[in-house]
C-alpha cells in the first residue's frame, strides 16, 4: 500500500529523539518541533497513534547490564515513557491537537488504561492517542509495544522515526560505504539482523502484513514528505 493512501499510522519515535541536542532528557524546544510535524500530519486527515521509547531517560536494558534486575529495571523504563507521553502530550495541546495518553500501567491521574475500543473511538473523533508503557511487561521492548499496537489499532503502517534516514547494509554511521535499502523484507531485515527494531517486533509486523516505513525524523519536514509519498525512507513488508 502506497504511504500516501493510508488512513490510520502508528508513529514510533526513540526517546533518544526528544532529546535534541542535550545529552538526556526532555528538550522542550525540540518536543514542540516533533509536535508540529505530528500536526502537519494529522493535517492530512490521518488518524495517528504515537508510541515513545524512553531511552533518553531510562533504558532497563541499560539498567539490567549495570546489575539491576532485568525486570525492576524494564518497570522504570516503562515509567520513562510515560514521563515522554504526557510531554508530548502538552506540546501538541499547545498547537490545538486533542490527545489522549494510555498506559499499559495503571496509572490513573496521569492517564487512561489501554483500551482497545475507547482508543478507536478516540482516533474516530481525530484525537492522537498516545500509547506509553510498552506492553506493560518486562523483558519486551517499546519497539514490540508499538508492533502491538499497530497491529491491535488495525493500522496501515507502522512508521518509525529514528535519526538515520532508513535501513542500510551496515551502519551508516561507522562504515561510509553501507548501502541504504529502498525496500527491503522483513526475512532479510531478520536473517541479517539489520537492527530495524527488535526480532519480535518485527516478526509481529510480518505475520500480521504491517509495512514498517524507517526515516529520519530529525529532518524537519520530513514526516509529511513520507506521508505524501516522498522522502527519503526505507519500507520493510513481504
Amino acid at each position: 500500500m502506497p504511504v500516501s493512501s493510508m488512513k490510520r499510522v502508528l508513529l514510533k519515535l526513540s526517546g533518544e529523539v526528544l532529546m535534541g541536542d542535550q545529552q538526556f532528557g526532555i528538550d522542550p524546544a525540540f518536543v514542540m518541533e516533533l509536535a508540529k510535524e505530528v500536526k502537519a500530519a494529522k493535517d492530512t486527515g490521518l488518524e495517528i497513534c504515537l508510541v515513545i521509547g524512553g531511552g533518553n531517560i531510562f533504558r532497563g536494558m541499560a539498567g539490567a547490564a549495570q546489575g539491576m534486575d532485568r525486570a525492576q529495571a524494564d518497570y522504570m523504563g516503562m515509567l520513562a515513557t510515560v514521563m515522554n507521553a504526557l510531554a508530548m502530550q502538552n506540546a501538541l495541546e499547545q498547537l490545538g491537537v486533542q490527545t489522549r495518553v494510555q498506559s499499559a500501567l495503571q496509572m490513573d491521574q496521569v492517564c487512561e488504561p489501554v483500551i482497545r475500543r475507547r482508543a478507536e473511538r478516540h482516533l474516530e473523533k481525530g484525537r492522537v492517542v498516545i500509547f506509553a508503557a510498552g506492553v506493560g511487561a518486562p523483558y519486551f521492548t517499546t519497539d514490540s509495544g508499538a508492533a502491538l499496537r499497530a497491529a491491535e489499532m488495525k493500522c496501515d503502517a507502522l512508521l518509525k522515526g529514528t535519526s538515520v534516514d532508513g535501513v542500510y547494509d551496515s551502519d551508516p554511521k561507522k562504515n561510509s560505504e553501507a548501502k541504504r535499502f529502498e525496500t527491503v523484507t522483513y526475512s532479510k531485515v531478520l536473517a541479517d539482523d539489520l537492527k530495524v527494531m527488535d526480532a519480535s517486533a518485527v516478526a509481529l509486523c510480518r505475520d500480521n502484513n504491517i509495512p514498517i516505513v524507517v526515516f529520519s525524523i530529525r529532518e524537519k519536514g520530513n514526516l509529511a514528505r513520507v506521508i505524501a509519498g516522498e522522502g527519503t525512507q526505507t519500507v520493510v513488508q513481504n
